[in-house]
């Protein structure tokens, strides 16, 4: 039986009837339609499914959508502004190729995000750390940290950085 849920979702109000097993992921792609939360293990294991839910990373594919009634979700589709310019963080993957393939991306991002919301400017302990979770097969890591460090520095600094084409 389908229940009444209500909530935030990238800066609006969303209300649904949802299934009570159904988890946060499969409403994102499936029933809103937005698809740039992956998945990938569906297991909590590879991150690739990271969003924020009232500022804190979860793996969206464990995440019980009647859980997130009441809160705040922040997809990959909520970084960039309505105008289209890039968020600094996903300025900075850009511009210090930490993106690959691009499957890992949005839940990097999203995980990031979180990171640079409690510090703007963390060690790259604290980085790593923040992006344990979350599982590349391509870029070895080294840029995806210098692009958070980046991004954290844009960020202290109030930098807008501007959308470039690829």
């Amino acid at each position: 039986m389908k229940k009444k849920i209500t909530f935030l979702l990238n800066g609006d109000e969303v209300a649904l009837e949802v299934e009570p097993d159904w988890t946060l992921l499969y409403v994102l792609r499936e029933i809103l339609e937005l698809t740039g939360t992956k998945p990938g293990c569906e297991e909590g294991e590879c991150g690739a499914c990271t969003v924020l839910i009232d500022g804190k990373a979860v793996n969206s594919c464990l995440y019980p959508i009647m859980e997130v009634s009441g809160s705040v979700v922040t997809t990959i589709e909520g970084m960039a502004k309505p105008s289209g310019e890039l968020h600094p963080i996903q300025q900075s993957f850009i511009e210090h190729g930490a993106v690959q393939c691009g499957f890992c991306t949005p839940g990097m991002i999203m995980a990031s995000k979180a990171i640079l919301d409690e510090n703007t400017n963390p060690a790259e302990e604290e980085i790593r750390h923040g992006l344990a979770g979350n599982f590349c097969r391509c870029t070895g890591y080294t840029q995806i940290v210098e692009a958070v460090k980046a991004a954290g520095e844009a960020l202290r600094h109030g930098q807008i950085m501007q959308r470039k084409t690829l």
